[in-house]
């Protein structure tokens, strides 16, 4: 025993991007120091992720130029962020956008802006390389996440009745993205129930379909069957089309993005600023950041929304956003596992595995052979109460973590300790907003999301979950109601 651990390669690494001790200052009510200047923009943007960015893209684009956007990280891109080493860059959370339909008016319109759309036609060099996907199950890879090998008459029986669901609802086109575009009553009624329970209502049962439908929502969602909304459940297929082309991806996934939204607005972002105080003031808004203090007549509250009561002089505790902790690595490969198989592929998915599997980085390429790589793993850490989950991600160490990702790993890939030469972690206690039950049609999420007055909430968790194109949908639309009614504006 001594012998092997000696013998086994030692793997460098430790947490990247620690941005807690900071939130847990304006959590715990912490002193800041005083404002030493004034700066007077008519336009706030709070939070530098996908949806603020995407608002200071809406300004800039129409000739808007007064404003700012103040972001508490060091780099921009929120759940978007990427890294890169000598191999490689890669993503830290977001690594993908579905090929947006035509309902998602602003994200077409930002990848025309960025060359992926053109005259309708998609870039071929921005969508997924084949193979994409592949689910180990019974000791085997199988093309597709999908379970299709090993299936009972009755597990077919199930898989087929649900898509005849699905299509169904689809047809109603009361599921969209953006989710406000189609969201209903009938909408509102499945948000009622748990996705686990509309499925027992429906007599599917299969332990094989509720795995993989377990699977979608912990990804997407990062909840479990029981913790999501049946509507939200639904959304997750209804409101794509059946055979999408797709998705849209790249090295550092949607850091690539971001990048080139920093290209056109980075002039006007502001990192290492976190907002610790917003006060209405008259008929505008004065922001602290730093040793700022902007006085505003709109701000763009971009940032995660239960945030905002810390933040907001006045506002109420929120009682219906939930969040769901993750842990991202990733890991640096001197070779492939011996068992990897002859097809690299996007990603990699265990069946019963409590993760969610690893994407590589260096699937886009277009070498012919790749040697060194990059996996970026992804843990929602959903099963059980969200705020017991947050406290077991900061009480382990990034030794524990370690060993807790390759040993998930190796259940697949029995060398990968020989294979690993560093590993960097990413913890992330409310990574991403929770579509539980009831929780879209809260009166309190739905207040949230009008937009009224000059405080304007943005983020992507006012549509009860958190993806790209929610995100972005959010920045836009509040961008463009602050830009009919600033007073004064610059533009050219």
């Amino acid at each position: 025993m001594g012998l092997a651990a000696k013998s086994e390669p030692q793997i460098a690494g430790g947490f990247v991007n620690e941005s807690f001790t900071q939130g847990h200052l304006l959590r715990d009510r912490a002193a800041f120091a005083a404002a030493n200047r004034v700066e007077k923009i008519p336009i706030v943007i709070v939070g530098g992720g996908i949806a603020g960015l995407s608002a200071a893209w809406r300004l800039h684009k129409s000739g808007f130029r007064d404003f700012v956007l103040l972001e508490m990280c060091d780099q921009a891109g929120g759940n978007s962020r990427w890294g890169e080493n000598e191999i490689t860059r890669y993503p830290w959370a977001a690594h993908y956008v579905p090929v947006p339909g035509r309902k998602a008016i602003y994200v077409r319109e930002l990848f025309e802006d960025l060359g992926v759309l053109k005259d309708g036609k998609w870039d071929e060099r921005y969508l997924c390389f084949t193979p994409q996907e592949r689910l180990f199950l019974y000791g085997r890879w199988q093309e597709g996440i999908e379970p299709a090998i090993g299936l009972t008459r009755s597990d077919r029986d199930e898989f087929r009745r649900l898509e005849e669901q699905i299509g169904a609802f689809r047809a109603t086109s009361r599921f969209t993205v953006p989710m406000e575009v189609g969201f209903s009553q009938e909408s509102a009624n499945l948000d009622r129930i748990s996705f686990a329970d509309w499925l027992s209502e429906h007599r599917m049962n299969s332990r094989v379909l509720r795995w993989y439908l377990n699977y979608c929502c912990r990804d997407d969602y990062g909840a479990t069957l029981d913790q999501t909304s049946a509507w939200a459940g639904i959304q997750y297929f209804a409101s794509r089309e059946p055979e999408e082309k797709g998705p849209l991806t790249w090295p550092e996934g949607n850091g690539w993005i971001v990048q080139r939204l920093m290209e056109r607005i980075g002039s006007f972002v502001r990192t290492g600023r976190m907002v610790h105080r917003i006060v209405q003031s008259g008929s505008g808004l004065k922001v602290y950041a730093g040793d700022a203090e902007y006085h505003a007549d709109f701000v763009i509250y971009a940032a995660p929304t239960f945030l905002a009561p810390y933040l907001v002089e006045g506002m109420m505790p929120l009682k219906t956003f939930e969040y769901s902790p993750w842990l991202t690595a990733n890991l640096t490969l001197d070779r492939l596992p011996k068992n990897y198989g002859s097809d690299p592929t996007w990603d990699s998915v265990f069946m019963d595995s409590p993760t969610l599997g690893y994407v590589d980085a260096t699937h886009q390429t277009l070498r012919t052979h790749v040697d060194r790589t990059v996996w970026t793993f992804y843990w929602a850490l959903a099963e059980g109460p969200a705020s017991q989950n947050r406290r077991m991600l900061l009480s382990g160490n990034w030794g524990y973590w370690k060993d807790a990702i390759l040993h998930d790993l190796e259940r697949v890939h029995p060398d990968i300790r020989q294979c690993v030469s560093r590993m960097d972690l990413m913890r992330m206690g409310h990574a991403m907003a929770r579509p539980s039950v009831g929780a879209v049609t809260s009166p309190e999420r739905r207040s949230l999301a009008k937009l009224h007055g000059n405080l304007l909430f943005a983020n992507s968790d006012l549509s009860g979950f958190s993806i790209f194109e929610e995100a972005q949908y959010r920045g836009v639309v509040a961008a463009e109601h602050a830009l009919a009614r600033v007073s004064g504006s610059k533009r050219g």
